[in-house]
């Protein structure tokens, strides 16, 4: 799996026009499910992202994690993070999983992070979403569990 982390003062995610998940003060997640991903993955990105210290904390030094800040997530499926474009001009997705495979593993992921106790909205599976936010920092950290076992 790999996902795209950014720290956020607030995140929403639109489809057709109306609101489906929001944030404030937390992280967005973008998660992009691989075609050899399994729930071990998920389990590893939903505790590294839990516990990552991201957020500043007294002194200013990202020392505190989105569970001690009790911030909120908005996960946002992306498979488009599975994109190759090392050969011509159109990205290959091949190494994305497939739509059925894909959807139970982010159902997986997001499951995972409700039963930290965190706060968790989503956008929509495989509907075309809007997406606004407003980074804080700007703080944007890329994690790829097949680069991590």
């Amino acid at each position: 799996m790999r996902a795209v982390v950014q720290r956020v003062t607030m995140a929403r995610v639109e489809v057709g026009g109306k609101t489906v998940g929001e944030v404030g003060k937390g992280l967005l997640v973008f998660v992009g499910v691989g075609h050899v991903d399994t729930e071990k993955d998920g389990e590893f990105l939903a505790n590294k992202i839990a516990h990552l210290r991201i957020f500043p904390d007294e002194e200013g030094l990202m020392n505190r994690s989105v569970i001690e800040t009790a911030g909120g997530l908005l996960v946002v499926s992306q498979f488009t993070l599975w994109a190759d474009c090392r050969k011509g001009r159109r990205p290959s997705f091949v190494r994305a999983a497939s739509p059925q495979n894909a959807e139970a593993l982010y159902e997986d992921f997001v499951r995972r992070l409700r039963g930290k106790g965190l706060t968790v909205s989503t956008g929509e599976f495989q509907k075309m979403m809007e997406v606004h936010l407003v980074n804080d920092g700007p703080v944007t950290l890329l994690i790829d569990t097949e680069k991590t076992f």
